[in-house]
Parts: C-alpha cells; sequence; structure tokens
C-alpha cells in the first residue's frame, strides 16, 4: 500500500466536504431569493436534521429525492421561524441539492438569537419536508441543560426504538457518540434476525466506496423513528468506528484486510458520506504550509456558564493500533504475559488523542469558566479490569472461556459478595472440582481490561487527560458509548486521586456484554451485581438492555437516568421502569456517584 501522508489525505478529504449554504437572520424575513431559479421536482424521503448549534448559529440539513432519475441537481428552499405554523419567518431562502453531495443538503443559519427554539422545513416545487424543531445555545449563563446520550445504533439487530422514545422527551441536545450506522455486509454481525424483521443491511455488500456508505446511510436514514428523533431535537455528533470499518486505528482496522483495496480509500469514502449525511459543520479550513488543512472532527460547544461540552475524536485523530489479548500468550507454554500487557498499556508513545488534540483539550479545559466539563467521546475511560477468565470469555481461550460465568461466580466469592444468592452459591460448591488449580492461580492473578480498544488500552494517553483535568481544577464528565452496555463510574487517576465521573450509555439496538457472557435475562441483575463489586470505582452497570441516558444539569447537580426499552425485536415496545437507573453527581462532591431511589 502506497504511503499516503496525513496532509495530502485530509487535502483530498476536503472535496465534498466543504458544500454548505449560509443564511442570515434578519429583522422580519430575510435572506430570500424570489428573484433566482424556480424550485425543482423531490421529495424529502430522509427527514430532516439540525446540530452543531452555537448561540447565534445552527446547521440545518436535509436531503431531496429526485423526481426525476436522471436529474443531476434538484432546488430547494428552506424557511426558519419563530412558530411553528411560520407565520413569524426569520430567514428563507434556497439552494441546489446536487448529485456531487449525494442530494443532501446543509445550511448554516446564522444571526439568531441566543437560547431560542426556532422551526425549519424545506421545500421543493411540489413537496415540502417535515417540520423540525430546533434551538441555539444560551450565550452567558444558563441554569439547566436537558440531554440525551445514545450510541452504536445497528440497523439489522433491530427497530431504533430508542429514537423514538427520546423524541418524546423534553430535551435541549441530543448527544450521539458513535456507530450512528455499521459497515458489514447483510449477513454481519447481529445480523440472524434481520430479514424476520425486514432489516437487511443495503447494499448487501461490506461497505467499501463512496456509493457503498451513501447507500447505507439513505436506509438508516428512512427508519421513521430516527426522523423523528432528528426532528424533534439537534444533535452532537461524533464518529466511532464502524462508520468506516470494526476498531479502526491509524492506517487500518480490524475489519479491513490487504485484498480489500487501500484503507485510506475506504476512509476517505467513509468520512465524505459521513459528512454528508450528517447534521455537522463541514471541516473547516485554514492555510498551513501553503496546504488547505481543515480542522479535525473534536469541536467545543458552551451552554452558557453551566457546561463546557467538548466533543472528542479518539478514533481517527491519531489512535494507535489497539492491543489484542491473544498476542500474549506463548504458544509453546500457553503462559500469559502479564508483564508485557501492562508495559504495552502504558507506552507513552501509543496515542489515542494525538497531541494537537490534547493541546487543544488543555487549552479548552484550562480557559473554561463553566461549572461543569463535559467530554463526549467514544469509548470507555473507566478502569474496567475483570478476572482473567472472564475478560477472556470473548476470545474463546481453550479452558477458560467455558468456564467465565463459574469463574465470575469464584471471583465474588473471593470478594465475600453479599449478592452471592443460596442458588449461586449451591452451584458454585456442585462445580468445584472445575476449577482446577490453573484456572484457580488465573482467578487470583492481575484483572485485566476486558476491552483494550477502550481507554483501558491506552492507560499512559488515559493519564494525560485526567491530569489535564486535575490541573484546571475541572468538575470532569466524561460520558461514553461504544460497548452496547451502561456504566457508571467514578474516575481515578494513577496514584487513585479522585479526578471526575464517567455515565455511558447502553445501544440503540447492538447486542452488548451479555451476548458474550452468556447471561440470560433471569441473571441479569446478579451477573451486574457481581461485576460491580469485583471492579473498583464501577457503581452501575446494565448487562443486557439496549436504551439511552438523560442527563438534567445544574450547578448544583447532575441527575443521570437510564432508561431501557422492553425490546428491539418486536414493532411495539414499552419503557422498562423496573430496570431503569437514577443516579447524581453533586457539584461539591463532583468525582463521587450517588444513586437515587426516588
Amino acid at each position: 500500500m502506497p504511503n499516503v501522508s496525513r496532509r495530502r489525505f485530509i487535502r483530498a478529504g476536503m472535496f465534498g466536504l466543504g458544500g454548505i449554504y449560509v443564511s442570515s437572520a434578519l429583522t422580519g424575513c430575510g435572506g430570500s431569493d424570489d428573484d433566482g431559479p424556480e424550485l425543482g421536482l423531490g421529495r424529502f424521503a430522509h427527514g430532516v436534521a439540525s446540530g452543531d448549534p452555537l448561540a447565534e448559529s445552527v446547521i440545518l440539513w436535509t436531503r431531496v429525492t429526485p423526481a426525476n432519475s436522471g436529474d443531476e441537481s434538484v432546488r430547494v428552499s428552506w424557511e426558519v421561524a419563530r412558530d411553528q405554523a411560520f407565520s413569524d419567518i426569520v430567514t428563507e431562502g434556497s439552494g441546489d441539492a446536487h448529485i456531487s453531495r449525494d442530494f443532501t443538503v446543509k445550511v448554516d443559519i446564522r444571526d439568531l438569537s441566543p437560547d431560542t427554539h426556532y422551526y425549519y422545513r424545506f421545500n421543493t416545487a411540489t413537496e415540502s419536508s417535515p417540520i423540525g424543531r430546533t434551538r441555539t445555545l444560551p450565550q452567558n449563563t444558563s441554569e439547566r441543560l436537558q440531554l440525551a446520550v445514545v450510541s452504536c445504533s445497528n440497523y439489522p439487530s433491530g427497530f431504533f426504538h430508542v429514537y423514538d422514545a427520546i423524541a418524546d422527551k423534553e430535551l435541549d441536545l441530543v448527544l450521539h457518540l458513535g456507530d450512528y450506522i455499521y459497515e458489514y455486509g447483510i449477513d454481519g454481525y447481529a445480523s440472524e434476525e434481520a430479514e424476520q424483521l425486514g432489516r437487511q443491511s443495503l447494499p448487501a455488500g461490506e461497505l467499501f466506496t463512496l456509493d457503498d456508505y451513501r447507500t447505507r446511510y439513505a436506509q438508516y436514514r428512512s427508519d421513521p423513528d430516527l426522523q423523528k428523533a432528528h426532528a424533534a431535537h439537534p444533535f452532537l455528533v461524533v464518529w466511532d468506528d464502524h462508520e468506516i470499518a470494526n476498531d479502526t486505528y491509524n492506517g487500518g482496522a480490524e475489519n479491513h484486510n490487504d485484498g480489500e483495496g487501500e484503507f485510506d480509500e475506504r476512509k476517505l469514502a467513509a468520512m465524505r458520506a459521513y459528512f454528508e449525511w450528517l447534521p455537522i459543520r463541514p471541516e473547516s479550513a485554514a492555510t498551513n504550509d501553503d496546504l488547505v488543512m481543515p480542522s479535525s472532527i473534536f469541536r467545543q460547544f458552551q451552554w452558557g456558564d453551566l457546561v463546557n461540552i467538548l466533543m472528542l475524536d479518539t478514533r481517527n485523530e491519531s489512535r494507535a493500533k489497539p492491543l489484542a489479548i491473544p498476542d500474549y500468550f506463548d504458544s509453546t507454554t500457553g503462559a500469559f504475559d502479564f508483564e508485557g500487557l501492562f508495559g504495552d498499556i502504558n507506552d507513552s508513545s501509543r496515542e489515542l488523542l494525538g497531541p494537537r488534540q490534547l493541546d487543544w483539550l488543555g487549552s479548552a479545559l484550562a480557559t473554561s469558566t463553566a461549572t461543569w466539563q463535559m467530554l463526549g467521546q467514544q469509548v470507555l475511560m473507566g478502569r474496567m479490569y475483570l478476572p482473567f477468565a472472564i475478560a477472556t470469555q470473548q476470545m474463546s481461550i481453550p479452558d477458560y472461556a467455558e468456564l467465565a460465568p463459574l469463574a465470575l461466580l469464584a471471583a465474588r466469592a473471593q470478594q465475600n459478595d453479599p449478592t452471592l444468592t443460596e442458588e449461586e452459591l449451591a452451584y458454585l460448591q456442585a462445580n468445584q472440582g472445575k476449577l482446577t488449580p490453573e484456572v484457580v492461580a488465573l482467578l487470583q492473578a492481575p484483572g485485566i481490561p476486558y476491552n483494550l480498544d477502550a481507554w483501558d488500552g491506552y492507560g499512559a494517553a488515559r493519564e494525560k487527560v485526567l491530569q489535564l483535568a486535575r490541573q484546571a481544577n475541572a468538575k470532569l464528565v466524561v460520558v461514553a458509548g461504544d460497548t452496547h452496555n451502561a456504566w457508571a463510574s467514578e474516575l481515578t487517576d494513577a496514584e487513585g486521586t479522585p479526578v471526575g465521573v464517567e455515565l455511558a450509555t447502553s445501544s440503540v439496538s447492538s447486542p452488548g456484554l451479555e451476548q458474550y457472557l452468556g447471561v440470560s435475562p433471569q441473571a441479569y441483575a446478579q451477573t451486574e451485581a457481581g461485576i460491580v463489586s469485583l471492579v473498583e470505582g464501577l457503581k452501575y452497570m446494565n448487562t443486557g438492555d439496549r436504551g439511552f441516558m438523560t442527563l438534567d444539569i445544574t450547578h448544583e447537580r447532575i441527575d443521570a437516568r437510564w432508561e431501557f426499552v422492553s425490546s428491539i425485536k418486536e414493532s411495539d415496545y414499552t419503557l422498562v421502569p423496573e430496570r431503569s437507573m437514577r443516579m447524581q453527581v453533586d457539584a461539591d462532591t463532583s468525582a463521587s456517584l450517588v444513586a437515587v431511589t426516588s
């Protein structure tokens, strides 16, 4: 594969990412184009969306499906109003949905009033889009922010009921923390029931080309629940790995091999489709050494003096190749190299954010006067070290993998876990013979991270971020996705000093840890209690439900609530109150989590 420099790659990537119209709100009705070309023919099959709001601007998005297959562009108009009846229009304009951008349209609406709700719609000659509702950020002060956090929406896994649920919530923002789409083919990950559900992936093959990624986004954006959520609330989005390929890192991915073409070409196609189909500002250009250099996807949103939201890129900016547990087994003796694993985890040369993003983050934390500093990012930051036999369950390592449920019980018994039931103790007693001296020795060995693709695989990089937060005296709140399970952890640095908290959301539809551990729904509660008892700093987890997280934030506290849907395999659903969880973070003790029962 030829060496493609970052500069050359990013400069090439500018093509197609900068297509955006600008419309300024003036007194009364502004930005009109009454004498412009006539509107074209087309419909809005993929809904509308808004995102990246600032105090005086917001991005609006739609896509036009041309009425005539041979059209290369369709003229559309947009309207923004203070009311849903559009009797008080603040700006309107028109532009072309062009084939070069897959007929997507983005408008940067500027000169809006801070902390204000607006309604918007798009029009062709014969059709009007659904009406969307959006808002701007407060400029100087704010007393409250209500947001939802979601991630990991896999179309063939099941219905997007989570999106429907958050559309009905009173929210200011939605944070989507990545895996907005999945790149697998029709028989790929979590597709076992896709045909039965009528949700088989399009295109049928794995995604490699620009047309492939565009087709997949079009399928996801045809989902009525996803359209409803986008129309109801502005989104802040970041990508994770599946927007490109599984476990993406600099120069490659787990789900990409040499026979599948140049990875950088695949990555560029995926990024271009992402910027076309998501309500995110195109990368801004600045001159550096006579080359056009765009900013990255990491960016800042300031909710008055309440919350400084810093959206990070832990995936495509500077990520080193993830470590792999099987690489630390001696193929001859079967011995495991614990020293080598932890040495590599704490290698300071292994980047996750990279120096450019880290410098930006340090400056943003140091200069913010907001009460809370929130990092919106993809992967778990909390330490999730599990007993060896449990952490290696998904690796299918001989002699250990089938013992994971028994190993979990044994580890809990070693910790004198008071939540062990009589049935669990009886099962443990009946199966003591399977706990050979070799297995017992492994249970007593140091715990290892169950997921080296998370911050656990980049210990030195994590420590750099935590030290930046300590230096800024930040009330740090990290929000995460990626794992498909819900978590709440208290964060400490390498010396054990409390630094902040992490609140992680479950998935919209992707299966989680329960699949790897073989946990049945009847055993969820016991498994969760067992893992919480084993992991230092972990205060809550949910092993097997699909759902979302809401945060109600004031200057005094953050009220976090995890809610879950009854099923993603049935067309109807309810929220399941008995599985919901609520925790609080008080400003005075911002590195501590307290469960709330009411």
